[in-house]
C-alpha cells in the first residue's frame, strides 16, 4: 500500500539544525522521493522553540517535493513556564496532571488550528513528534486515521508527568531511535503490545566543499576537537566548556574546542575554545571532517545525528556516558567511547589525542556502523513497510493495538 502520511511537529525547516524536527524532515523528503507514499507536514510558523513566536508566513509551501502546511500559534512560551518547569523537576513524579496540562500549555506552542488541520486531512496515517510539545498531545488522540507516535524520549523529568499517559497511551503504533529509547518508553508505559520499529535516522554522504575546517573557524592550522548542536546548558555545552578548560590547565597546548550550532546559553570567554553559532551544512561538514573528535557532551539525546554524521567521515567520537542512545551506539559499533566525570573526559581523551592509530581504528569502525545500519534507502524500505502494515490495520482495530 502507498498513500499519504501526514507529520506532525512543532517546527519544521531547513534551519533546523538536529534534533526531532530535522529528522522528520529528513524522513518526510526520502519517503517522498523513494517509495510511493506522498507526505505532507502540519507545523506552526515557529522557529525559536524558546518563545515559539510566529517567525514565518502562515500557509501552503513546498520544501524539496513535501508539502507543508504552518498555521500560526495562538500561543508561544509563557513567562510563568519556566517558574513552573523549575518546579516540577524537583519531585516530577509528584506531580498532577492539572500540573502537568499546564506545563504543557504554557511550554507550547499552541495552535488549535494546527489540530483541527490534522484532523481534518485525507493522510491514511499521521506520525507525530515528539512527545514533549503541545502538538503532539493535543492531536494524537483526536486524529481518525492511524497514529505512529515517534517520541524522541530520553529519561528527563517531563517523561514521567502523567499528562504523557494519555499521549503514549493514545499511540497506535511507535518509531523508536534506538533500542536505549525503546526499552526507557517500555519500562515507562504499558506499550510494549503495539506495533513499534527501531528505526534509527539516515544519512548521506559529507557535504562538505573540502575548505580546511580550521580555516572556517579561524584556527588555521591549530588542532581542535569539535561539538555540534545547540549551545546550551541542557545540552551539554556548559559542562563540555568547563571540562574543556580545565583540560586545557593540566595539558597546555594548541588544541582548541569549536562548538557549532545556534547559541542558546552564552559561555564564558576563553582563548581555546571557538563558538561559531549556526552555520551552513557544508561549513559544518568540512568542519566535522578535520577535527580529531567529535564531542557530544549532553545527556539527552534520543538518537544523535551528530554521532552519526562524524561517522561518515571516519571522524571518532566522545560521549557522555549518562546517554543511553549515544552510549549504545558507540558500544554497537567500536566507533567511540564515552565518560561520565571530568577524570574520565581527561583519561579519554588524553588517550585518542595520543594515538593516531586509535582515531583511525575507532573512524573506522564507526563509518562500517553507520554503512550497515543507517544509509537511506535500507531505513526507507523498512519505515514503508512499517506505515502501510500499520495504515491497513486502521485506527484502533480490536485486538491489534
Amino acid at each position: 500500500m502507498s498513500g499519504k502520511i501526514a507529520f506532525v511537529t512543532p517546527r519544521y525547516g531547513t534551519e533546523i539544525m538536529g534534533g526531532a524536527e530535522s529528522a522528520v524532515r529528513r524522513l518526510a523528503e526520502h519517503l517522498r522521493t523513494e517509495t510511493g507514499w506522498e507526505t505532507e507536514v502540519h507545523t506552526t510558523c515557529a522557529l525559536d522553540p524558546h518563545t515559539w513566536a510566529n517567525d514565518l508566513e502562515e500557509g501552503t509551501s513546498h520544501l524539496h517535493g513535501v508539502t507543508v502546511h504552518r498555521h500560526a500559534s495562538a500561543q508561544g512560551r509563557l513567562p510563568d513556564f519556566y517558574g513552573l518547569d523549575g518546579l516540577l523537576r524537583l519531585a516530577p513524579q509528584l506531580t498532577t496532571r492539572a500540573q502537568a496540562e499546564r506545563w504543557v500549555d504554557y511550554n507550547g506552542p499552541v495552535s488549535p488550528q494546527l489540530v483541527e488541520a490534522v484532523c481534518a486531512s485525507d493522510a491514511d496515517v499521521v506520525a507525530l513528534t515528539p512527545y514533549l510539545y503541545h502538538p503532539t498531545v493535543a492531536t494524537i488522540g483526536r486524529v481518525p486515521m492511524p497514529a505512529v507516535f515517534h517520541p524522541a524520549a530520553h529519561d528527563e523529568p517531563a517523561l514521567y508527568f502523567p499528562v504523557f499517559r494519555g499521549t503514549f497511551g493514545d499511540a497506535d503504533a511507535f518509531c523508536y531511535y534506538t533500542a536505549a529509547e525503546r526499552a526507557l518508553v517500555e519500562r515507562m508505559y504499558p506499550v510494549a503490545d503495539r506495533p513499534q520499529i527501531v528505526l534509527g535516522l539516515g544519512v548521506g554522504e559529507s557535504e562538505g566543499t573540502g575548505r580546511p575546517g580550521g580555516e572556517l573557524v579561524g584556527l588555521g592550522d591549530r588542532p581542535y576537537v569539535v561539538s555540534v548542536g545547540r549551545v546550551d546548558e541542557h545540552k551539554g555545552s556548559k559542562m563540555l566548556a568547563a571540562y574543556f578548560a580545565t583540560y586545557k590547565e593540566r595539558h597546555p597546548g594548541p588544541l582548541a574546542l569549536v562548538l557549532v550550532g545556534p547559541v542558546s546559553s552564552e559561555l564564558p570567554a576563553h582563548p581555546d575554545i571557538v563558538v561559531t553559532g549556526a552555520v551552513e551544512e557544508a561549513d559544518k561538514w568540512d568542519i566535522v571532517r578535520d577535527a580529531l573528535v567529535a564531542v557530544s557532551p549532553s545527556a539527552l539525546e534520543s538518537f544523535s545525528l551528530v554521532v552519526i554524521e562524524a561517522w561518515v567521515d571516519r571522524v571518532p567520537v566522545l560521549v557522555n556516558g549518562s546517554c543511553g542512545p549515544t552510549r549504545e551506539h558507540c558500544e554497537r559499533s567500536g566507533g567511540g567511547l564515552w565518560f561520565s566525570s571530568y577524570p574520565e573526559f581527561d583519561a579519554v581523551l588524553e588517550r585518542l589525542l595520543a594515538d593516531d592509530a586509535l582515531r583511525a581504528e575507532l573512524g573506522g569502525r564507526g563509518r562500517a556502523y553507520v554503512d550497515g545500519h543507517f544509509r537511506w534507502p535500507v531505513l526507507v524500505r523498512r519505515y514503508d513497510a512499517f506505515v502501510t502494515t500499520v495504515a491497513e490495520r486502521g485506527r484502533g482495530a480490536p485486538g491489534l493495538f
